[in-house]
């Protein structure tokens, strides 16, 4: 492969940089002790986060889209979760839901070489972040977890008024930071909605891909740990 001459790059956030599933597993399990969930039957913590991984991932698909409007996605999770546990209660979910938003942004885990990674990019590429996630909540990701300052522009599905795998995201991301296709390449997890997505934009892409999962996509790179991107650029 000839090697590309890349001046930006294009990060995911959750689930790349921000490690999405143990930050949201420490504070579900925080909620689950504050709201004495034990004490009304849920008995078996592991139980209810899977419960509400399941949930969440659906109900983020119908999001994506556009069957559902985001605050219907925060507090629904919730409250599908309790019902599988008999709890039919509504203001609890909402009441949760809330809890979870504060706490969440506030976890600082990032996934193996993460900041190794960045450390290694930032005087040699311009970083920016496209996240399909909500701006306020990526923010305070990225203050707490002390990785803000490395990116250049975030681009959120909020501020475009679109969302990955959408062109016009990555348009209107070319478009705020002055970058090039050519000269640009986007990391991400999610397979059809990073590198798809930045595939029919017209951009190289990087599939992270820690589960080593089968697929019949060619993206540009892949890796399955950020140190063997380090080497890449």
């Amino acid at each position: 492969m000839v090697q590309k001459t890349y001046k930006h790059l294009f990060f995911d956030l959750d689930h790349t940089l921000w490690d999405f599933d143990k930050n949201s597993e420490r504070t579900l399990k925080q909620l689950h002790g504050e709201f004495r969930l034990q004490e009304r039957g849920i008995t078996d913590f592991n139980a209810f986060h899977t419960a509400y991984c399941i949930h969440n991932d659906k109900l983020w698909e119908r999001f994506r889209n556009g069957y559902i409007k985001r605050e219907e996605l925060r507090w629904k999770r919730i409250w599908l979760t309790l019902i599988d546990f008999k709890i039919g209660d509504t203001a609890l979910a909402h009441e949760m839901s809330s809890a979870y938003l504060e706490i969440l942004p506030t976890q600082t885990a990032l996934l193996p070489y993460a900041k190794e990674l960045l450390d290694h990019c930032k005087d040699r590429y311009v970083m920016h972040l496209i996240t399909n996630g909500f701006e306020t909540t990526q923010w305070l990701k990225l203050q707490y977890s002390g990785i803000a300052s490395y990116f250049t522009e975030v681009i959120t599905s909020e501020k475009s008024n679109s969302l990955k795998p959408h062109r016009e995201i990555f348009d209107y991301a070319l478009k705020a930071t002055g970058a090039e296709s050519l000269h640009s390449i986007m990391i991400g997890d999610a397979l059809e909605i990073d590198v798809m997505g930045a595939h029919n934009a017209g951009w190289d892409q990087v599939y992270y891909n820690p589960a080593k999962k089968t697929h019949e996509r060619k993206p540009t790179y892949e890796v399955s740990c950020f140190s063997d991107l380090i080497k890449i650029f």
